[in-house]
């Protein structure tokens, strides 16, 4: 897959920015593997699974990719190959961790993209073993997690694909159907507005209660409530993902009294964390308020996972909205809130949109009704 998304010139400002943070961080070069980090810098999905591909950026001068000659091509097609980059290809048998240090100068820190694999690193500090080696998603933190208008505008148009998708399910929810039926329906929906589907969680009744459930083949029941989560990946690889939870038939009254009571905590608490997401708060703080709005109303044990975690070229990435997470938070960063209270064996309840803050707050980026449907 590449991405088309943008043009050279946005690739360019991108490794540009990335030789200024090496430069600033005394990292003497970057080392980066294909996936999120590399298509972000090059505009190329290009994977060579177990043969090193690595973007190479130095504090100055020409940047190079090292890569074996038969990717060399798909690598040429994507805007990176309209850019000042050097493209050093590799055969079988020659040594591609000597071709990516190559020209480097005096090499005493490292940064590491987290798509590299432990068989990729133990051959680079075979060859500099007396370096620093940091972790290049916190070196290039500012890059990473701070969207421009470009990559917002490809987020805003996967909140609204993804919500168009979500307007749909309540008709889908009907007694007898089984969470399978209704998920191959979404699927084909989330593909009338995405080029892939990333995942489709379907979990009714007890299922709900796991966060991670996908689907099975157990039939729903009226009043039942039913927990979806989906997602999936524009054409530019930036990537949607939104949970709400329904009631099959729709007739709220006909769902399980303390699940009714649950549900109206578990939407003051999403809409507070909301309002809580604002330039200077930092990822915990907004945790902090979902979690206690949550167990004030004694539900505190039944809300098992973190608040939310950063979206753009990968579904999960930072800011990670979870306790411990000191980080501050700065216009741009775009994140999902999705507090969920889990009954086991009876009953879930998510509630996610994806946020990106503004100067001042936040923008929603998904509108589709948070109300039980």
């Amino acid at each position: 897959m590449t991405t088309q998304a943008f043009s050279p010139e946005v690739y360019s400002r991108r490794l540009a920015a990335a030789q200024e943070a090496a430069a600033q961080q005394g990292i003497d070069l970057l080392l980066i593997g294909t996936g999120p980090d590399f298509a972000y810098l090059t505009g190329s999905w290009v994977s060579s699974h177990e043969r090193l591909t690595v973007l190479a950026v130095p504090q100055s001068g020409t940047p190079w990719i090292v890569s074996p000659n038969t990717d060399i091509t798909d690598i040429k097609s994507a805007p990176v190959g309209k850019l000042d980059v050097e493209l050093r290809g590799w055969n079988d048998g020659d040594n591609p961790y000597e071709l990516a240090l190559k020209g480097a100068a005096s090499i005493t820190k490292v940064a590491l993209g987290q798509s590299l694999t432990a068989d990729h690193i133990l051959q680079f500090q075979g060859l500099v073993s007396d370096a620093d080696y940091v972790l290049a998603t916190y070196a290039l933190a500012e890059l990473f997690t701070r969207k421009d208008e470009a990559e917002i505008a490809e987020l805003r148009k996967a909140g609204q694909a993804i919500d168009a998708v979500h307007a749909q399910v309540p008709e889908l929810l009907q007694p007898g159907r089984t969470e399978a039926e209704v998920a191959h329906e979404l699927e084909k929906l989330i593909l009338q507005e995405h080029s892939i589907i990333d995942f489709v969680i379907v979990g009714s009744g007890p299922n709900g209660a796991n966060p991670h459930h996908s689907f099975s083949d157990r039939k729903l029941a009226a009043g039942e409530p039913v927990v979806v989560d989906l997602g999936g990946t524009l054409p530019s690889g930036y990537h949607s993902d939104c949970t709400r939870t329904y009631v099959v038939g729709g007739d709220l009254s006909q769902a399980p009294q303390d699940f009714q009571d649950a549900y109206a905590v578990l939407y003051d608490a999403q809409a507070a964390a909301r309002a809580a997401a604002k330039p200077g708060s930092t990822a915990e703080e907004i945790d902090g308020v979902a979690r206690k709005a949550i167990a004030d109303a004694g539900w505190g044990d039944k809300f098992v996972h973190r608040t939310g975690h950063g979206i753009g070229l990968s579904t999960h990435e930072e800011p990670f909205i979870m306790e411990g997470n000191d980080l501050t938070l700065e216009e741009g960063m775009a994140f999902s809130i999705e507090p969920g209270i889990y009954l086991e064996g009876q009953w879930g309840m998510r509630l996610e949109d994806i946020v990106v803050l503004t100067k001042d707050g936040y923008e929603s980026l998904n509108v589709v009704e948070r109300e039980v449907r």
